[in-house]
């Protein structure tokens, strides 16, 4: 069989029910003039008649009745078939593709993946790492992951972590030698370790706030990194000031390894989120990595 004769049975089993040329053309989002054409071309194909046509009404002939008796179960278990297999589809299973951030990997979607993965063996992730934003549908990841502010408007976006702070911070060693700053001007008498953007090709603007006052401070020093690891491994050396997630320095200012300074221009703002094309249709495993990775606090 032919796949034009699956469709032109179709097309018959729509009319025979439907009575109707223009109910059945509407039930399958085509035209009366193309729906009629393909039923006389299964009556010549076939050589026979199967509808009865008058002006006011359609009818199955007595062989377009048997035609139908035999259509309708057949195309009923056929039906039953792919929701059968819609069934298979929905179990978690098939590639993910994500790009992230690396802090953000490491803080949030491996703890995710590591406590989801073990229970699904048929799910596969692919982890993109970049600090840059990245045009996911160009692309072709199914989700990206950046900072609530970060996300563009069209796009999902689901919270995956608590809010984030900014961290201005030194080394010991760099306060020995230098006076803590106080307000963002002091920024002009240090040393600090600039941050070029990925994404825009920019240094970034170190962004403080204090009592809905906002600052973007233009940095000097000697260093430039694409990478806040490096930034950290310098400020820890002694060689300026950093400016990166509060996040990433949390365990060494607990420590004494770096001092924290500026903590009241440095207000809390929107965390990670995981976001994804509005018009996706997710898959049962891209719908289960969403809800290990949804935060649930306060």
């Amino acid at each position: 069989m032919h796949r034009d004769d699956l469709l032109d049975l179709n097309a018959f089993m729509a009319v025979a029910e439907e009575r109707s040329f223009t109910r059945a053309a509407a039930k399958l989002n085509t035209s009366q003039s193309a729906l009629s054409h393909t039923i006389r071309r299964l009556e010549a194909r076939l050589g026979v008649r199967l509808l009865t046509r008058t002006t006011r009404s359609v009818a199955p002939t007595a062989a377009g009745e048997r035609l139908l008796g035999t259509l309708r179960p057949a195309l009923e278990d056929i039906a039953a078939e792919l929701s059968s297999l819609g069934e298979l589809r929905e179990k978690p299973a098939g590639l993910i593709r994500i790009t992230t951030s690396r802090h953000a990997a490491t803080a949030v979607l491996w703890p995710a993946l590591e406590r989801l993965l073990p229970d699904y063996p048929d799910i596969q992730v692919e982890v993109s790492i970049s600090s840059g934003l990245t045009d996911i549908v160009a692309e072709r990841f199914d989700a990206g992951i950046r900072l609530g502010e970060q996300v563009a408007k069209d796009m999902i976006a689901v919270r995956i972590s608590p809010e984030q702070r900014m961290a201005v911070v030194g080394a010991p060693a760099y306060f020995n030698a230098h006076p803590k700053p106080v307000v963002p001007q002091d920024l002009a008498n240090h040393q600090c370790i600039n941050l070029r953007m990925q994404s825009s090709g920019g240094l970034y603007a170190w962004e403080l706030e204090r009592d809905g006052r906002e600052l973007k401070v233009r940095v000097d020093g000697q260093l430039t990194f694409n990478d806040s690891h490096l930034m950290v491994e310098a400020a820890k050396a002694g060689m300026g000031l950093a400016c990166t997630l509060e996040a990433n320095v949390r365990d060494l200012v607990a420590q004494g390894s770096l001092v924290q300074v500026l903590e009241d221009w440095c207000p809390p703002f929107a965390g990670y989120h995981l976001y994804y094309p509005s018009r996706r249709q997710p898959s049962a495993a891209f719908t289960l990595l969403v809800e290990a990775l949804r935060y649930r606090g306060d």
